[in-house]
């Protein structure tokens, strides 16, 4: 099976190693039909220095159950190496229990399902690492940040600590800079267009950034990645950076 190459910031320089990321909708590369949607996985080889690859494998709509059944997860296995990263990050869509295909409970599937992503990382030599999913943006009458990912976010936390795996706290990093921020100023890193789009979940390119910016903090914070690994953490992504081709690089599932 032929899987797309990775994608690095100078493809002239020398890959070391890849950081391969498995998650929903929010993380996925987009195409230009749904510009200005942008993915925090579009956005981490800005932050990465041309020595780390990137292979964004998230799609929108997966769960980390529904990601294992459709066999995305065994593609990430066909080519990952010793001392490269699986970055996880699911939730949103664990969350929908009317879908079956989807739906896993916090305490039992859910953490049953991350553990194949760890186990296979592990197994093959690579590094596991857990985020939590990036929190929506949901306000009160009175201008406070609510929480709207129930008990998922503690679930994946106690995981990681049990099984001795990184974290990622993106969840409680994008709530408090939701609520430092507010209503008004929140609507500036979602997608809020001129065209009427009203999306509390999914972001543009400033929201994308952000959270990028906070998992290459992550890497770098839990040793996953050494300082030499990442650039720029004190800058934004300039909208310019980012584009979105006609159609996505997609990796075929082995079914």
């Amino acid at each position: 099976m032929a899987v797309a190459p990775a994608f690095a910031a100078n493809p002239d320089a020398p890959v070391e190693k890849t950081i391969y990321i498995a998650g929903d909708s929010t993380a996925a590369p987009k195409r230009l039909g749904v510009a200005p949607e942008v993915g925090w996985g579009m956005g981490m080889p800005y932050y990465v220095t041309p020595r780390i690859a990137v292979q964004n494998h998230a799609r929108s709509g997966r769960s980390s159950k529904s990601f294992v059944d459709e066999g995305r997860l065994a593609t990430i296995w066909a080519t990952i190496k010793p001392g490269d990263v699986l970055v996880a990050q699911f939730g949103h869509n664990d969350q929908k229990s009317q879908d079956s295909t989807l739906y896993t409970e916090p305490w039992t599937t859910y953490q049953d399902y991350l553990r194949l992503y760890i186990d296979g990382a592990r197994s093959r030599g690579a590094i596991p690492v857990l985020a939590t999913s990036a929190e929506r943006r949901r306000f009160d009458r009175d201008g406070n940040a609510y929480q709207s990912h129930g008990e998922y976010p503690d679930a994946m936390r106690a995981l990681a600590a049990s099984a001795g795996v990184p974290l990622i706290d993106v969840h409680a990093q994008s709530f408090a800079l939701w609520q430092q921020l507010g209503p008004e100023e929140t609507k500036k890193y979602f997608l809020y267009t001129d065209d009427g789009r009203r999306d509390n979940t999914h972001f543009n390119a400033p929201g994308a950034a952000a959270i990028a910016r906070m998992v290459a903090n992550g890497l770098l914070a839990t040793t996953v990645l050494d300082p030499g690994y990442v650039r720029r953490l004190d800058e934004d992504i300039p909208v310019s950076w980012f584009s979105w081709p006609e159609k996505t690089l997609d990796y075929e599932p082995t079914l």
